[in-house]
């Protein structure tokens, strides 16, 4: 059976551009494979005569002399033997073929580049540090020096890894693409490259002073602000203090995450103070002024109204933190505890007897629960 001209396989005319052939073979490519043909049988053989038909058209010289000669160009002796064998025993011709279609096809989803993906130089990791400060130390703000244990670029190769800074050679496995090519049945299949690992360089004589990775382990001191306002998760930011990256690459960015520790006094919301202060029974009873503590570290007076009771709250506007972004300051909540004597001398029991018996028409709630409660008794009694 005679071999059809390679022109009219791809659905061309004689004379067509390079850009034309790829097209085309593409289209075929696509139309007649035949993972979408199974109902097809003809499929695979159109399919490889599509593929040898480009493997000549595709060759500036093998298409010339086609051109010339047509298909006794590749038989007799007259050409460099058949292009494909018709695909049988052609494997490894069809596998170029096809690896330029894929490459065309999907390049973009293997870094936009033939060779997919090569990075002589990688960015640095990102680091994190984990910072506790107090409750005071996020109210006031701070700056603080931290010792961060981090990789950075070797002084004695300037971050190439090569000794004496002399510049890393390609890759002899991968010809600097970063990755190697191998035939599996139709498909060409793509794999980082063993020798260089992905870099497209390999490095003669590595430096002795990081071993060819471009950095080294160093303890840096870094001094970091605290803003005003700072709150457990809050993030800061350094960038370019994170890993330095291999071979001379950027370094990454370091994050700062906040702990603000518990305070023995204060509860924190949000930007607002909790705090529970002890008062006299006295005090609770009569009334009067006390004295509080406030997160600035000064005191505050608080006016105690006659019959508070415990669990009351009160404010103290603008004693609170202050807010981390924008302006303004939180409240300060005092929540009163009374506090019951204890240890009373005999004279100090008389003295709150006497008072209790005074106090009877003063409390009409606890007169009632009480002889409620001696009634109950008395029923049970009876």
């Amino acid at each position: 059976m005679s071999k059809r001209d390679y022109y009219d396989v791809l659905g061309l005319k004689k004379g067509a551009s390079a850009d034309e052939i790829k097209k085309a073979y593409r289209t075929k490519a696509k139309e007649l494979h035949p993972d979408r043909n199974a109902d097809n049988p003809r499929a695979e053989e159109q399919f490889k005569e599509a593929n040898e038909a480009y493997e000549v058209l595709k060759d500036a010289d093998k298409k010339a002399a086609y051109d010339r000669y047509g298909h006794a160009a590749f038989e007799g002796g007259m050409g460099g033997g058949r292009p494909g064998g018709g695909f049988s025993g052609g494997q490894g011709d069809f596998a170029s073929a096809f690896s330029d279609v894929f490459d065309d096809l999907f390049g973009d989803f293997m870094g936009g580049q033939r060779g997919g993906g090569r990075q002589r130089a990688s960015r640095g990791a990102d680091l994190r540090y984990n910072l506790r400060v107090t409750l005071e130390d996020a109210y006031m703000g701070m700056q603080k020096t931290i010792q961060v244990p981090t990789s950075v670029q070797c002084g004695s190769c300037s971050g190439s890894g090569a000794e004496g800074g002399a510049e890393p050679t390609t890759c002899p496995t991968c010809s600097g693409m970063g990755k190697v090519r191998a035939t599996q049945g139709f498909f060409t299949v793509e794999r980082t490259c063993p020798t260089c690992s992905g870099l497209g360089q390999t490095i003669k004589n590595p430096c002795k002073s990081c071993g060819g990775a471009g950095r080294v382990q160093k303890e840096r001191a870094l001094s970091v602000n605290i803003p005003k306002g700072v709150e457990t998760g809050t993030r800061i930011r350094l960038a370019g203090e994170g890993e330095a990256g291999l071979r001379g690459g950027p370094p990454g960015d370091l994050y700062i995450f906040i702990e603000v520790a518990k305070h023995e006094l204060f509860e924190r919301d949000g930007v607002h103070l909790h705090c529970r202060v002890p008062v006299s029974m006295i005090v609770a009873a009569l009334g009067g002024n006390i004295e509080v503590p406030t997160i600035d570290g000064g005191r505050s007076r608080v006016a105690i109204p006659n019959g508070s009771q415990s669990g009351r709250q009160m404010r103290l506007r603008g004693k609170g933190m202050p807010a981390l972004r924008g302006s303004g300051q939180g409240d300060m909540f005092i929540e009163l505890a009374v506090e019951t004597p204890v240890n009373l001398t005999s004279k100090q029991k008389e003295l709150l007897r006497e008072f209790e018996e005074l106090s009877e028409d003063n409390n009409p709630e606890s007169k009632s629960f009480f002889k409620s409660v001696k009634g109950f008794w008395d029923s049970m009694k009876g």
